[in-house]
């Protein structure tokens, strides 16, 4: 993928990047749990807030003995 600043990733196109179906990104779009914005009927997500969105869970995530 072609990674510029400000790109806009499709449903299709982020389900790919992070490697789960769509379906399960869809429950995560629609419980406000991805970074996400609607235009018109279609979800289109910032690659750049979806780096930062997953910097931050990873983050939040406790290490292998409960650390964090």
């Amino acid at each position: 993928m072609d990674e510029k600043p400000g790109d806009v990733l499709t449903i299709e196109e982020l389900s790919v990047y992070l490697k789960i179906p769509k379906s399960t990104l869809y429950k995560l779009v629609r419980g406000g749990g991805v970074p996400s914005q609607k235009v018109g009927r279609h979800w289109r997500f910032l690659k750049e807030a979806i780096d930062r969105w997953l910097e931050e869970t990873r983050a939040e995530e406790p290490g292998p003995e409960g650390e964090q």
